[in-house]
């Protein structure tokens, strides 16, 4: 056994959830995390008796359910009046995730702003307190995934959210390809939060605008910003190909005592099996 178990995101080899599941035993996984928003694997869809079945199917090819993906897309929890509805449902994901024998359910929340008196921080840190306090409870840990803002930010947006039940997936390739920080000084500022981590690899073409980026993949585009544009700001690679230094970033997580998921996530390309295939022989090779 190494340092780190190595998950798949299920979702990743585009296959329907149970193939999704059986691929990744197949491809040598130690786990899986599932999206859970949409189709057969999620809370309005699972009745009890399919919750308890699936689970079963994932134990009995020796498979944890690292992570549930909880992520409802939009602008996260950006906005007041959405965050009614998108807290209740997240609520139900943490339900989901309790049944399934989940430790953590992971989403992007947004753009958390720099600027601690931003009137969209505190709307943000209501939303995520009470999800996180929800999750506490539930003995489960509500993990916002690192993207659009810096590891310092996202630092002090958790210590004034205050709640046990909150957490970090740190996604190495998010901060090397839209913020361009340095995913081992990451590691170190967030290491009191991480209990999920995402295996990606990335690069970083040109500068960019968070605000504008994820606006585009919440909106479609916005203010001019299309997917071709941001193609020319960075690209998702395979393991190994980007900027993310691996060597120092494992290291990192062993220096922190974290012992948790690597999940390979794999969200582009045109032959997702072959590369996830690769990033576990990558990895295996590290951790």
């Amino acid at each position: 056994m190494g340092r780190f178990k190595i998950g798949v995101m299920s979702d990743s080899f585009r296959l329907p959830p149970r193939e999704g599941v059986r691929k990744s035993k197949e491809v040598g996984a130690d786990g899986i995390q599932v999206y859970a928003v949409a189709g057969e694997i999620c809370p309005e869809v699972m009745d009890r008796s399919t919750r308890a079945d699936f689970k079963h199917y994932c134990a009995s090819l020796g498979l944890e359910i690292a992570a549930l993906c909880g992520d409802l897309g939009g602008h996260g929890f950006e906005r007041a009046d959405d965050n009614i509805a998108k807290v209740e449902r997240s609520k139900r994901i943490v339900d989901l995730a309790v049944d399934l024998g989940a430790p953590v359910v992971t989403t992007h929340i947004g753009v958390v702003p720099a600027n601690r008196a931003h009137p969209r921080y505190a709307i943000m840190q209501a939303a995520c307190r009470e999800l996180g306090n929800y999750a506490h409870k539930a003995g489960v840990t509500f993990a916002i995934e690192t993207g659009p803002e810096t590891a310092a930010v996202l630092k002090t947006f958790l210590d004034d959210v205050g709640s046990p039940g909150i957490g970090v997936n740190l996604d190495p390739a998010n901060f090397v390809m839209v913020t361009g920080q340095d995913p081992v000084e990451a590691v170190q500022i967030l290491k009191d939060y991480i209990v999920h981590t995402h295996a990606k690899d990335g690069i970083r073409l040109k500068p960019s605008d968070p605000e504008q980026v994820y606006g585009a993949f919440a909106k479609g585009s916005v203010a001019g910003l299309t997917a071709a544009d941001i193609a020319q700001l960075f690209q998702e690679v395979p393991l190994g190909q980007g900027d993310v230094p691996w060597d120092a970033y494992l290291n990192a997580l062993e220096s922190i005592g974290y012992t948790g998921f690597l999940t390979i996530e794999r969200e582009v390309g045109d032959t997702p099996e072959q590369d996830i295939r690769d990033a576990i022989q990558f990895l295996r090779a590290k951790a």
